[in-house]
C-alpha cells in the first residue's frame, strides 16, 4: 500500500466526489462523467489519480469501461491511520 499516493488522492475534492458516487456501485466513464457534470479529460486526470493509488477497480465490457471501489485498499488504509492514535491494527 502506497500510503502516499492513497493520501494525495483523497485529497482532492473532485475525486472524494468520485469516490462518493462509486459508493453507490459500479458505474461507466460516460454515465460518471455526466453524474458529476465533468468533462471526459478532467474525469480521466481524476481517474488516473485513484488508480495509481488503487482507490479503484476498472473493468472492460465491450465498448465500455466500468469502475468501482476497491475497498480492500481502503481499509488498509483506515487501519494504518488507527495506528497513528494508538489503535490496534
Amino acid at each position: 500500500m502506497a500510503i502516499h499516493n492513497i493520501l494525495t488522492a483523497l485529497a482532492d475534492e473532485n475525486r472524494r466526489k468520485i469516490l462518493e458516487k462509486l459508493k453507490q456501485g459500479k458505474i461507466n466513464s460516460g454515465d460518471l462523467a455526466n453524474s458529476l457534470n465533468m468533462t471526459p479529460q478532467a474525469l480521466s486526470y481524476h481517474l488516473s489519480k485513484l488508480r495509481k493509488a488503487d482507490l479503484i477497480y476498472e473493468t472492460k465490457f465491450k465498448n465500455f469501461i466500468y469502475y468501482e471501489l476497491n475497498l480492500s485498499v481502503l481499509d488498509e488504509a483506515v487501519m494504518w491511520m488507527n495506528t497513528l492514535r494508538g489503535g490496534q491494527e
